[in-house]
């Protein structure tokens, strides 16, 4: 206990250091109420009751909750830089991954590509060994059959397969799916359609739901409306990160030549 005597103020700082920095993520995630008073006991009054409370959710909440973000934002910059390639060479570097490890992620990867480069029957032939096997109503299965089915024209059995994703799997899978399903209805000249172009459009993942609906309204004549989504559009990407902006220069794009077409 004599050895650790001289480094006590230091450590007492540093636990209180501690408290006010666990109390200022409590308030901004919104932790349980007994975090937010056990900090502020350790941040506010020094007590050691507090202090030990504040190197406990420093372990148990704050550390965990850090690394989680740092993984997510990893993930996206990943995704936002892969998305920037050219289309044929994402195609070849999924064609080299699926020859290395024939996975699901990696079969279902290359025919999503093949099929937004037009490739449909590479596609279909590559995509076909999932329908027959276990994977048939994985949700990045049903997702690449769907969009297949849509290129092909069939948007009915396109809209089959995409009731049976199970949208809670995660946002992009919901996002995905109910775009998909909104441009099957209306391909069919369903009046859902414009009901799940809108769900779509909630928690989106990406500018396509607002994008396509915009260009959805413009057929239905629906100017106004579409005027409205469009400047939302325009405002997003004016105030998007230049990673963003280049991920989403699709939609972004199609949402200009939509305002030109509209003047």
């Amino acid at each position: 206990m004599d050895a650790i005597q001289p480094y006590l103020p230091l450590i007492f700082n540093v636990l209180r250091g501690l408290a006010v920095v666990g109390l200022v993520h409590a308030i901004m995630t919104r932790q349980p109420m007994f975090w937010m008073f056990l900090l502020g006991f350790g941040a506010l009054l020094g007590s050691i009751f507090g202090m030990l409370g504040a190197l406990a959710y420093t372990f148990l909440v704050l550390i965990p909750s850090l690394r989680g973000s740092g993984r997510v934002a990893g993930q996206a910059v990943s995704r936002g830089v892969e998305a920037l390639k050219p289309l044929e060479t994402r195609i070849r570097e999924a064609g080299e991954r699926l020859s290395e490890s024939d996975t699901l992620a990696n079969r279902a990867g290359l025919a999503g590509l093949l099929a937004r480069a037009g490739r449909n029957e590479d596609a279909q032939a590559t995509l076909d060994p999932l329908l027959r096997g276990i994977y048939a109503d994985d949700p990045v299965v049903l997702l690449t059959s769907a969009e297949l089915d849509l290129a092909r024209g069939n948007p009915a059995e396109a809209e089959k397969r995409l009731n049976a994703v199970d949208l809670k799997t995660s946002a992009a899978t919901r996002t995905r799916a109910l775009t998909l399903q909104a441009q099957a209805q209306e391909a069919q000249g369903k009046a859902q359609a414009d009901a799940t172009y809108r769900e779509a459009m909630t928690a989106t993942t990406t500018e396509e739901p607002r994008a396509r609906y915009a260009a959805y309204l413009v057929a239905q004549g629906r100017a106004a409306e579409a005027q409205t989504v469009l400047a939302a559009i325009a405002k997003t990407e004016s105030r998007a990160t230049p990673l963003y902006r280049r991920q989403e220069r699709e939609w972004f794009d199609l949402a200009s030549g939509l305002r030109r077409e509209l003047k």
